[in-house]
């Protein structure tokens, strides 16, 4: 659109020529208006933009911690958002849900991301600690049991059976044990660490909250994992569902009472109890405040579906996507 400035020049443009009497010169000086007037005015809408440009530019570091299962979505996030030109630094730990919490109660980050919601301890410790919120969804998941792809036996499972292999009950598990016409073989396991947000989600709804075998091997490390249980026939482990998907082609996902886990089984809750959201918590003062982690978000919750599809978990309903960046929304300045 041309400036106000435009227009007057073409006013005066068409006086000049309805005023002929007054003659060439008048017609020359109505000319050199005109130019003056355009130049200013194209000079004025460049300054104007270059100030508006100076003003929308976001600059400034943006820091999480947290879930080594949200980790492949918000590494992919922060990866393309940086290849946006964006002069924002966003950096991104794994130190475990636990262990995310328990720097973003200290206030050392500005998000933490989960593979599970909340506890009521830790939003307690973040009240206390004068830290205001929000809950963000980011994908879905579906926790995936795995088992060496040389285990031909074991490939589907009842919770309950699920149950009786993880459970402590002091003897030396077998998988003879679950089923007698299954190999007499000790079974070695690989799980999360306790800090893990996938440990506390496979401890509530298998363990029902009971101790877990204690010669299991823990790691923070999805790929230590995914690497245990490729190097042993008797092995079974349990972790994110992309960190199956990137290894699907040496390690064997087992169906859980008859269902396997899938795109479909995992957004439709089919799978269950293992389909389970994946969040983001995010510091309201740092939201409101704060322009460069108010940018970042826009762009993650604008581009999470894309990303999640991308490192092999479920994008939301487009709905529910829309619901989280109107929460965002509510902060923006």
């Amino acid at each position: 659109m041309k400036s106000w400035k435009h227009y007057l020049g073409l006013t005066v443009v068409s006086s000049a020529l309805l005023l002929g009497a007054c003659g060439s010169d008048a017609e020359e000086d109505a000319a050199t208006d005109e130019a003056t007037e355009e130049q200013a005015a194209e000079s004025g809408t460049a300054s104007e933009s270059a100030d508006q440009s100076s003003e929308e530019a976001v600059e400034g570091q943006v820091s999480g911690d947290g879930s080594s299962t949200v980790a492949p979505v918000m590494e992919a996030l922060v990866e393309e958002y940086a290849a946006s030109g964006t002069d924002v630094q966003v950096t991104v730990g794994v130190s475990g849900t636990g262990g995310g919490m328990e720097k973003f109660i200290a206030g050392e980050t500005d998000f933490s991301n989960a593979s599970r919601e909340i506890k009521d301890e830790e939003k307690q410790k973040l009240e206390e600690a004068g830290v205001d919120y929000t809950e963000f969804l980011l994908a879905y998941d579906g926790l995936t049991v795995v088992v060496n792809s040389e285990n031909d036996w074991a490939t589907e499972l009842t919770v309950e059976d699920l149950k009786k292999i993880w459970v402590e009950d002091g003897t030396t598990k077998k998988w003879s044990d679950i089923n007698p016409e299954w190999p007499e073989e000790e079974i070695v396991f690989y799980s999360p660490g306790t800090d893990s947000g996938t440990y506390d989600y496979f401890n509530e709804v298998i363990l029902e909250e009971e101790d877990m075998v204690q010669d299991a091997t823990l790691s923070e490390d999805d790929n230590v994992l995914v690497q245990g249980v490729q190097g042993d026939k008797n092995a079974i482990g349990f972790f994110g569902y992309s960190y199956y998907v990137a290894n699907q082609d040496t390690i064997t996902a087992v169906a859980i009472d008859g269902v396997e886990p899938t795109n479909e089984t995992i957004e439709s809750g089919e799978y269950s109890p293992l389909s389970r959201p994946l969040y983001t918590y995010v510091s309201n003062e740092s939201l409101q405040n704060d322009a460069a982690t108010y940018d970042f978000f826009e762009f993650a919750l604008e581009n999470a579906g894309d990303m999640a599809e991308a490192v092999g978990y479920v994008s939301l309903p487009q709905e529910v996507s829309d619901e989280q960046i109107t929460k965002l929304e509510e902060f923006k300045n």
